[in-house]
């Protein structure tokens, strides 16, 4: 059984090679993303490299084997069905379910993890529209792009959010942008840095930044048919501390 450390390092390596392209993925990159020295993730890489999770070789990067990108999705799987779970049973707004999800996913059994995944009646998204791999490891996908490349005129349905940070998602609520919110494009100006939408008719103004860490399909894309609203759920907090988890990226 792979260690919460192991798990980590495999998880952070899947992703940052899927956003290059499925290129192999730094030791410069990787220490970035995990917050901890280049040395250290040397070390790490050997060991991913010795359990054949990874292939590594120094000045080229690291890519994972089949057997690593199995065990990411699985962390994944678990991550993504916990946060559900989070907000569909225990009320819990989606800006305060990632670190609990991120300490939980390396210790749950698969027994549970599949549990959870019959009472939630088999989501294919948590709840900020990330795609759950499937037991198998297959993930759906959704017809969508960033919000900031879709041209004034457009109608269309948030269905994702890639900037996960709770301050993001705070102001998304705030802003009325919760998942499965429909709206149209009125303004995208490159030169001014600004895209306005039109939402329950009203007009809301979004950097270019924020309107790319939005994902949307265009209005007539049939919704996952788990899709829901988790941005203003009841709180229902829980203070009994959980054991601190390493650092990872979503």
């Amino acid at each position: 059984m792979a260690s919460a450390t192991v798990e980590s390092y495999v998880k952070a390596v899947y992703r940052l090679s899927r956003m290059q392209g499925d290129q192999a993925v730094t030791t410069g990159r990787l220490a970035e993303a995990m917050g901890v020295s280049p040395g250290t993730v040397t070390s790490m890489l050997k060991t991913l490299h010795e359990s054949e999770l990874a292939y590594y070789a120094p000045y080229e990067g690291v890519r994972l084997t089949p057997a690593g990108e199995r065990l990411a999705l699985r962390i994944y799987r678990r991550h993504r069905l916990l946060e559900s779970f989070l907000c569909r049973s225990l009320g819990l707004p989606w800006d305060m379910v990632h670190e609990d999800a991120e300490r939980m996913e390396h210790h749950i059994s698969d027994f549970l993890i599949e549990r959870i995944d019959d009472y939630l009646g088999h989501p294919t998204h948590d709840p900020h529209g990330d795609p759950i791999p499937a037991p198998d490891g297959t993930v759906a996908s959704v017809n969508s792009r960033p919000l900031v490349d879709w041209p004034v005129g457009t109608r269309f349905r948030l269905v994702r959010v890639t900037d996960q940070s709770p301050e993001f998602l705070r102001y998304l609520t705030q802003s009325g942008l919760a998942l499965e919110t429909i709206g149209s494009v009125t303004v995208n100006r490159v030169e001014a840095g600004i895209v306005v939408v039109e939402v329950a008719g009203r007009e809301v103004n979004l950097s270019r930044v924020v309107a790319g860490n939005l994902l949307v399909a265009p209005l007539d894309s049939p919704p996952a048919p788990d899709m829901q609203d988790y941005s203003a759920s009841e709180p229902f907090l829980n203070d009994a501390p959980l054991r601190d988890a390493p650092r990872t990226i979503r």
